[in-house]
């Protein structure tokens, strides 16, 4: 079993995986040994602070062991094939994560593998985070269920995706402010990807043009960074024209519920995708969603190995 999209989970998956991480970050020493004798590898095709730390970390507290691998030593699927790849590093391994450019080659890899594999990002996923986020969210607020979730900013990439899977899988409602512009817009087999899986789970997405209306009643206000590695710097000026107007602050967050929340799975830019009075906050909870990716990880390594009992 791999973790490629959310899109293929059910309900009901994410629900033990989020129970279970919750348990192990309030139990940590229960679960010392959980992967002893276990190894992760971790291909990156794309750098992360938060990614390898909290995966390293996290086999490390399991007493399991972690290996780090940038493709920009031996370029992923050049010199040796992906499948060669997966080939080899099943026998060497026990379960491999992938921060890729492709999620193609995600796929690949984990068709080619004979261990699980996880999606930990690519251009049109990023379900080890979203789980985390969920996660946060359940921990702040009790329940997913009913609860809605604003989006502002660029909305045309894994993240947005990612949280649109993952909100209607937890019938969860789903707003998104970005500009009415298709460099920014979700793209349409996502958007019915998220209303199929809502028709059973009674979630909704609406998209907005006007952050305040996405915004409304919100009991969480996300935002992502407005430049990814993929973009040129040399666009940044007129990203920012065209995103400031849905910019997560002070103002927007008042139109949000009393008690919601704010946030950013990082890197983040002050004075870009949020003012510093709201990431510096008091809604803020940015950091301890940080930390919950180590965690939620945890749980998801143990599901995909069969050891979350």
């Amino acid at each position: 079993m791999h973790l490629l999209s959310l899109k293929d989970w059910k309900p009901g998956q994410i629900k033990d995986i989020i129970e279970k991480a919750i348990e192990i970050k309030a139990k940590p020493e229960d679960y010392k040994t959980a992967m002893k004798d276990r190894t992760l590898l971790m291909i990156f095709e794309k750098p992360s602070l938060r990614t390898r730390l909290s995966f390293e970390a996290g086999m490390t507290k399991m007493g399991g062991h972690a290996i780090f691998y940038s493709v920009k030593d031996s370029p992923l699927g050049k010199k040796e094939t992906i499948h060669d790849t997966a080939k080899t590093s099943s026998r060497y391994v026990d379960i491999i994560m992938a921060r890729l450019l492709k999620f193609k080659d995600v796929k690949d890899l984990a068709k080619n593998s004979d261990v699980p594999v996880m999606d930990a990002l690519s251009d049109e996923n990023h379900p080890c985070q979203i789980i985390c986020d969920l996660m946060t969210v359940q921990e702040k607020k009790g329940s997913l269920k009913g609860l809605k979730l604003c989006y502002l900013g660029d909305a045309e990439n894994n993240v947005t995706y990612s949280l649109m899977h993952g909100t209607a899988l937890m019938g969860m409602h789903m707003a998104i402010g970005c500009p009415d512009d298709k460099t920014f817009m979700p793209k349409k087999e996502k958007i019915a990807e998220a209303e199929e899986i809502a028709k059973a789970t009674g979630a909704t997405l609406k998209i907005h043009h006007d952050a305040k209306a996405a915004a409304k009643d919100a009991d969480v206000v996300y935002t992502d960074s407005w430049m990814s590695y993929h973009i040129p710097a040399e666009q940044m000026e007129e990203r920012k024209k065209q995103l400031m107007p849905f910019q997560v602050s002070t103002d927007v967050m008042k139109v949000a519920a009393k008690d919601a929340v704010f946030m950013n799975c990082l890197p983040a830019m002050r004075g870009m995708e949020q003012t510093a009075d709201v990431i510096d906050g008091p809604q803020s909870i940015v950091f301890d969603q940080a930390e919950n990716r180590m965690w939620a990880q945890n749980s998801i390594m143990l599901y995909l190995l069969g050891k979350l009992t």
